[in-house]
């Protein structure tokens, strides 16, 4: 079996270039694909974070450092195109004197759902999919039972998936994370450790074709929509896992199988944030530009506070900074490739 069967992770996964705004129409080059999801947010000036999709459709927004319901802004993101996205002028997204930066997922693949008719859980969904890269975009109306599940759309069980009520400004972000099995919940839009509740994944694994949500109004309150980010683990380009810190600043080393482009991280036990890092902002060791999901803050240069190194085949921690490092703490990620350690032929990746 290939090492991985995706040599080019552009192809389903980008960080953008950060881009200056100018308070004009204008297009976002170089993503090398047309995104499906895209998450942008201001980098040297306090922004929410801004987070769009096909399914839902352009000029949608969703903030994951918030509760809010969705909303539309129409001079946000406008459109996608084959290698990008085009803004409009808000300053939320393109305004004169600010930064910004944007992290970019393929899906790609419609599909919809009625569950009566194919058997495939019992809640009617829609969304798109890629089963290539392990990543699906879901959205379905919940109904207020416990133990309802939903087709996820992909063919191998989500590592890692998201869910937001679009209808309530009161509810934020459940997230399902493997390393912490479906007894266990965090919240994206806080800083709160992780906690024990059947009432949001019925204690229930997802499997390769449905999730299963509880009656709690968070995920599943009855008439209300949602939308659900599924990512499931592809070899050498996607892996969602768990660390335990060494308190030490030659830190813990986490393999991945291939070398970054996006990081994702979060203690369970302490209540601090959802940090950020990516290939595009800094581009050299240590990642020292973090922005954090679950604040609207601009970036932060934490030289010294244990950001990470990142290798040809995974991440260092540096540093004792409790937010990453701290000795016998256990943090969860997800990491997204800027190139496989191995490419499908078995021969080492050429550094990028």
């Amino acid at each position: 079996m290939a090492y991985t069967d995706i040599d080019k992770p552009s192809d389903y996964f980008n960080t953008s270039a950060v881009w200056s705004g100018d308070d004009s129409e204008h297009t976002i080059s170089g993503i090398e694909h047309q995104p499906d999801f895209t998450w942008i947010k201001g980098v040297n000036i306090g922004t929410q974070h801004y987070l769009f999709d096909s399914v839902r459709g352009a000029t949608k927004i969703l903030i994951s450092n918030g509760t809010n319901a969705e909303f539309t802004v129409a001079q946000t993101l406008k459109s996608w195109n084959s290698d990008g996205f085009v803004l409009g002028t808000s300053d939320d997204v393109n305004g004169s004197g600010r930064t910004y930066v944007s992290w970019n997922w393929k899906a790609g693949t419609s599909f919809t759902n009625d569950a009566s008719s194919t058997g495939i859980g019992s809640i009617d969904s829609a969304g798109s999919f890629n089963n290539d890269a392990g990543f699906s975009i879901v959205t379905y109306t919940g109904n207020g039972s416990s133990g309802a599940t939903v087709k996820h759309g992909m063919n191998q069980k989500p590592s890692m998936f998201i869910i937001k009520d679009r209808d309530n400004s009161n509810e934020g972000w459940m997230v399902y994370h493997t390393s912490l099995g479906a007894t266990k919940y965090m919240r994206l839009n806080e800083t709160g450790a992780v906690a024990t509740g059947s009432a949001y994944f019925n204690n229930t694994e997802p499997t390769s074709s449905v999730f299963t949500i509880g009656n709690n109004d968070v995920v599943n309150k009855s008439g209300d929509k949602y939308v659900t980010y599924c990512f499931a683990e592809k070899k050498g380009y996607s892996k969602f896992g768990s660390y335990t810190g060494n308190g030490n600043a030659d830190g813990t080393f986490v393999y991945t199988g291939f070398k970054p482009a996006f990081v994702m991280q979060k203690s369970t036990t302490t209540t601090y944030g959802w940090q950020i890092y990516d290939n595009k902002r800094g581009g050299f060791n240590p990642e020292n530009d973090e922005l954090v999901a679950n604040l609207d803050s601009a970036e932060t240069d934490g030289s010294g506070n244990g950001f990470p190194d990142f290798y040809s085949n995974g991440f260092k921690l540096r540093n004792t900074d409790i937010n990453k490092n701290a000795s016998g703490v256990t943090y969860i990620y997800m990491a997204f490739a800027e190139n496989p350690f191995v490419t499908s032929t078995g021969v080492p990746a050429t550094a990028r």
